[in-house]
């Protein structure tokens, strides 16, 4: 009798530890859409390539005082906007100055392989320089001018002003990683929530630390929900796509011009498809893949091909157990959540808001071939890592003058190195760069992680 009482007891603790468990190991949540605002794709293009959403910058004249024309014109622009580098245009400012103002392709276009990808998230981004002192010397030298030439300080004043904000905070010890949540952060930290309008003071505590990410393909955005790896874009995208335009804003009569291109621009992102694999892949071996991937990633990143489905969930922390910095830091900074849905953001017809979220959402994985490195913040050089946890480097390095590409295993050529150094070198070591989780590929037998590394390249 006490045998069998022990076994119940026994049982029932086993139970109890269970339902612990489960509930401290939460279930992946989906995430409902939201109206979207429809538009012209090819309106939406040229406004993103030659639009004058941020209508301060650099006075053209000086502009290439410091940068080398473009020759290549990757996107075939005329007149001022010919030999200026993709990443940059030029407008005239209210004024009547022409300038040169950075653009959207910053971060959501890249050069690879001689051709110029639109929506590849940027990952050759070097914030490593310290940009304060040319932002200084750029503003006491157009203080300097006189006669017709003060309206060229005139045009560039809330470019740099924002500069000289941002500048100092926003550096990384390593190339390549992307820190415009951070720029967001530290851009609506001087600005009045309800009327857009600049302080030179800051109204926010400012951050200790910015975390890094990477940025993640423009041709997902169709497939998902909602934006951000946490999923907490929630609402209008095209509120959230035109959030550069705080970098120089004046006030909510301007940001309400520049939001009226944005279905448009909207519009040609959901038109922009992966670039297929341009090479040779192994079928048979791809459709191996293919049933191991249905078997064991498809609930969560979605099926491809006739009947595809995308499941849009967010995976909690304890599931994910990858590098939490970026849910707990920049924008979803508690500061920053309030701001934004408190703001002009969140009015009218068409609001946005944040929702945080500890965790990240599972993305589509179309053209995941080509968007090495990976994770959320680009610590995985390529596809073999992200399947094995054990062949993750702690320390590697990448060439960013030539970026050679391994196209058998996609990512970038690199080599491991034994310990941190200069700012080729990636750091698994540092607060926000951690290669940890997304453990799911470990339990898959090396033949099957190589087939399954196939079929992705089919996507």
């Amino acid at each position: 009798m006490k045998k069998y009482v022990f076994l119940i007891f026994l049982v029932t603790i086993t139970m109890a530890f269970i339902t612990l468990n489960n509930q401290l190991r939460e279930d992946p949540q989906y995430i409902a859409p939201s109206k979207q605002r429809s538009g012209n794709a090819a309106k939406g293009f040229t406004y993103l390539t030659t639009g004058d959403y941020l209508k301060s910058g650099i006075p053209y004249t000086m502009f290439f005082m410091g940068a080398l024309k473009d020759t290549a014109n990757y996107l075939n622009r005329k007149d001022f906007n010919k030999n200026v580098p993709h990443d940059f245009t030029a407008v005239k400012a209210p004024n009547g100055e022409m300038i040169v103002a950075p653009n959207c392709l910053q971060c959501h276009a890249q050069v690879f392989d001689g051709k110029l990808i639109v929506g590849l998230g940027n990952s050759l981004s070097d914030y490593t320089i310290n940009r304060t002192p040319t932002t200084l010397f750029l503003e006491k030298y157009l203080q300097s001018l006189t006669g017709d030439n003060v309206k060229k300080y005139d045009a560039a004043k809330n470019f740099i002003n924002s500069l000289k904000v941002v500048a100092p905070q926003l550096i990384t010890s390593t190339k390549g990683v992307n820190l415009a949540d951070g720029l967001a952060f530290l851009l609506v930290s001087h600005r009045d929530p309800a009327t857009l309008q600049w302080s030179n003071k800051s109204l926010m505590d400012q951050p200790n630390e910015i975390m890094p990410t990477d940025v993640p393909a423009w041709w997902l955005l169709k497939k998902k929900n909602a934006m951000f790896y946490n999923g907490f874009g929630r609402g209008d995208f095209g509120r959230f796509l035109m959030a550069s335009n705080l970098l120089t804003v004046t006030d909510t009569a301007e940001a309400k011009e520049v939001d009226s291109h944005f279905n448009d621009v909207l519009t040609y992102i959901n038109s922009i498809e992966a670039p297929k694999f341009p090479r040779a892949v192994n079928t048979p071996m791809a459709a191996e893949g293919k049933e191991i991937f249905s078997a064991n990633c498809a609930a969560c990143h979605g099926s491809y091909g006739i009947g595809a489905k995308y499941p849009n969930l967010l995976i909690p922390e304890s599931i994910i157990q990858t590098d939490s910095s970026l849910f707990t830091a920049n924008y979803s900074n508690p500061q920053m959540v309030n701001w934004f849905n408190n703001s002009w953001f969140s009015t009218g017809d068409h609001p946005a808001k944040l929702v945080p979220y500890r965790g990240y959402i599972a993305p589509p994985l179309d053209g995941i071939w080509v968007t090495a490195p990976y994770l959320h913040n680009g610590s995985v050089p390529n596809l073999e890592g992200v399947l094995n946890s054990k062949a993750r480097p702690k320390y590697w390095k990448r060439n960013f003058n030539t970026a050679n590409y391994n196209y058998e295993i996609p990512g970038y050529q690199f080599e491991v190195k034994d310990a941190p150094g200069g700012p080729d070198i990636y750091n698994t070591t540092l607060k926000g760069f951690s290669n940890e989780g997304h453990y799911f590929g470990d339990d898959l037998t090396a033949k099957e992680r190589r087939s399954v590394i196939e079929y992705l390249k089919t996507l």
